[in-house]
């Protein structure tokens, strides 16, 4: 996935002569890191951003849903828009879209647009990324190794993710919220430069139109996915079924997904095939990784509370849980490398290493949360976390790569992604928001009835401080109970990978150069689809 082996040393034909050729791939990695960094909007800043606008939390959140929906759904044809236009052509386009919406995005609350905004930067930053990455993967794998690809792939990843939290909080706290989109805007100028000063049009191969993508069912993927958000992300607020717009909502659902079956099942070239769900062990893959998006999302609801209702952290001081999960994500990272490269050992045994570091990240946070302890003590869990996402990330994806043919890769990497990015995570918030408010309420009733007269005079104190803290302490006997059960459920999972027995790896399949791939897209638009799951072609000379 990247330019063509010429039987030598490893070129970018696309650069200029006066750029030096050591420092090529390093300005690749660069332009793929800046846009790993980019976003709609930058939920590091939400507190901000909720009282500045007119806007809920619900419907920044959705911002960054639609965000990552637009990168999910793109994936199917990110190889097409490689075969149609040239690197740079690519490059300077999703420069220029995520410039556009990181300066509109910031000064609109008009959420159709908005959400329309984070959607297509969405689509601009995995599109910057893959075009980036793929280009430069020859040289950081010359044999095309997913082994080494893809951990090194998620340092950038997952290490921007990080890098671009500390880099809003830190704006948001020193300047204001939407200097963030201002100073991303800057960076996408400074690759816009780098493109158009140090690089040429160049073709890999040659030319290929783009007839037969199914945009229709592009778009009805994108509609379902952004509306199982919605319902997700709102249905505390509309009090889920009790809510006409719930129902409503779930019967819009089920017959949006019954447009895309029937458009997959009868249509020539659909934009997910029915081919794809038919591969050996694709469903377990998919289930687990929701199962893990669902696990991860106590970050977000349950540490979140913890940080601002028991423990009080300034933006600032809940900063820097980032630093730790940074270590975590590369020490991760590359032990996935080390495990699936260099050792060459069993990638159910790696999965099952992740999984134990999540266990012990809840297990961790179980035991020392606490409104008394010190930020500090913090630091391990989030390591185990960020090791824990690191690990099973990478892998999920080697996993894929290899029961996969490429020309449903894609496809499955899209809906991948899909459970990944957005329908995992969204899913277990709503449930963890479900959980907390029905046990503060329980909570709150059972020790509540403690305190009556007698409590109240048995001590001269002060009522206002008694029910601030203890609310404070209801959160937190709910918050850890929440993570009890979650911890249970891990630990069931563990368990289950520990018991089942599987063969080691097999040996790595060769993977197709961009031409035979080429010609294979132009054979399956052309003469229809051949029957069964092809093997891809070996690679060219």
């Amino acid at each position: 996935m990247g330019a063509p082996v010429l039987n030598g040393p490893f070129t970018m034909p696309m650069f200029r002569n006066f750029v030096p050729r050591k420092l090529q791939p390093w300005l690749y990695i660069f332009l793929a890191v800046s846009f790993q960094l980019s976003g709609g909007l930058y939920m590091a800043n939400l507190s901000h951003m909720v009282s500045e606008t007119s806007l809920m939390r619900e419907d920044l959140q959705m911002c960054l849903y639609c965000n990552l929906a637009g990168m999910a759904v793109y994936f199917p044809i990110l190889f097409r828009m490689k075969f149609r236009f040239t690197n740079k052509t690519l490059l300077t386009a999703a420069a220029l879209g995520v410039i556009v919406c990181n300066l509109i995005a910031p000064y609109t609350t008009f959420l159709p647009l908005l959400w329309t905004l984070c959607f297509i930067e969405g689509i601009c930053k995995i599109q910057g990324t893959f075009e980036a990455m793929s280009t430069i993967q020859l040289w950081m794998t010359p044999k095309r190794d997913f082994t080494v690809f893809f951990p090194l792939l998620h340092i950038i990843i997952l290490g921007s993710m990080q890098v671009s939290s500390i880099l809003a909080t830190y704006f948001g706290y020193y300047l204001h919220w939407s200097y963030m989109h201002w100073f991303m805007a800057g960076i996408m100028l400074v690759d816009l430069l780098i493109v158009q000063g140090c690089t040429r049009h160049f073709r890999i191969v040659k030319k290929f139109p783009l007839f037969g993508v199914d945009w229709l069912g592009a778009i009805l993927w994108a509609l379902l996915l952004l509306e199982i958000a919605y319902f997700f992300d709102y249905g505390e607020f509309y009090d889920w079924w009790n809510s006409p717009v719930m129902q409503g909502l779930a019967v819009v659902i089920v017959i949006t997904l019954g447009f895309c079956v029937g458009r997959m099942l009868h249509i020539h070239h659909p934009y997910i095939e029915p081919e794809m769900w038919g591969y050996r062990r694709l469903l377990p893959i998919l289930i687990l990784i929701t199962l893990v998006e669902a696990f991860l999302a106590t970050e977000h609801v349950l540490e979140g509370v913890f940080h601002s209702s028991v423990m009080h952290y300034e933006e600032m001081v809940a900063m820097q849980l980032d630093w730790p999960m940074l270590v975590g994500v590369v020490a991760g990272s590359l032990f996935a490398y080390w495990w699936m490269h260099v050792r060459q050992l069993s990638y159910l045994r790696l999965i099952t290493v992740g999984i134990a570091s999540l266990t012990c990240y809840l297990l961790t946070f179980y035991f020392v949360l606490s409104a008394d302890i010190h930020i500090s003590q913090l630091f391990l869990p989030t390591l185990c976390r960020g090791f824990a996402y690191a690990i099973l990330s990478a892998t999920f994806m080697v996993c894929l790569e290899e029961i996969m043919t490429f020309r449903h890769f894609f496809q499955a990497l899209s809906v991948f992604n899909m459970l990944h990015m957005v329908v995992g995570g969204v899913m277990g918030g709503a449930l963890y928001g479900r959980w907390l408010s029905y046990y503060v309420s329980d909570n709150m009733a059972r020790y509540g009835a403690a305190v009556d007269r007698v409590t109240f005079s048995s001590q001269p104190f002060a009522l206002d401080r008694f029910i601030e803290q203890f609310v404070s302490q209801m959160m937190e006997v709910s918050i850890r109970q929440i993570y009890g059960w979650t911890l249970y459920a891990c630990v069931f999972l563990l368990l289950l990978f520990l018991l089942y027995d599987a063969p080691v790896r097999r040996e790595l399949k060769l993977m197709p150069s961009w031409r035979s791939l080429r010609k294979e897209a132009a054979q399956m638009f052309s003469k229809g689809k051949p029957k069964g799951n092809a093997v891809p072609p070996k690679e060219e000379a």
